[in-house]
């Protein structure tokens, strides 16, 4: 991760193929869950390591710098991060993952705590039919369609 002074705040579900881009952690075990990685790792010398034909997305968690142009920015907020507060937390307790991005995560400097207790289950490659997850990707969907899926999904 760049250790510069600048201002930049980074997305923990950013684009693995940007010139700055590492990898913020690995899926692990049948639940599919973050585990974040002690220190950044490039994303081009990962990316390098996955074996073909298996799709880098649904193994590890990249992050990037927030662009001004992204489908979930909305002026200086991310869209995205309100999306997934209202999936479930995926921590059982109120520990936080321990994460080398926080100090400049959008998600972190928008939301605190309740972002990182569900970042461990945000997969920027999710199955087909994870129908709760492509609502919470897509930047047209809004909070209430989120609370009435979930209603109706019991």
């Amino acid at each position: 991760m760049d250790r510069d002074e600048s201002p930049k705040t980074w997305c923990p579900s950013g684009d693995a193929h940007a010139p700055e881009s590492v990898v913020l952690g690995v899926r692990s075990g049948q639940d599919g869950q973050v585990v974040y990685l002690a220190d950044p790792v490039p994303a081009s010398e990962a990316l390098a390591e996955v074996p073909e034909g298996i799709e880098p997305r649904r193994v590890l968690r990249f992050a990037s710098y927030c662009v001004s142009d992204c489908a979930n920015r909305r002026g200086g907020d991310c869209t995205l991060v309100e999306r997934v507060l209202h999936k479930p937390a995926a921590q059982e307790d109120s520990r936080v993952p321990r994460c080398h991005l926080r100090a400049r995560c959008q998600w972190w400097q928008q939301t605190g705590v309740a972002a990182c207790a569900r970042c461990p289950a945000v997969s920027t490659r999710h199955r087909a039919d994870d129908t709760l997850a492509e609502l919470v990707a897509d930047p047209a969907t809004t909070p209430e369609q989120l609370d009435e899926w979930i209603a109706a999904a019991g």
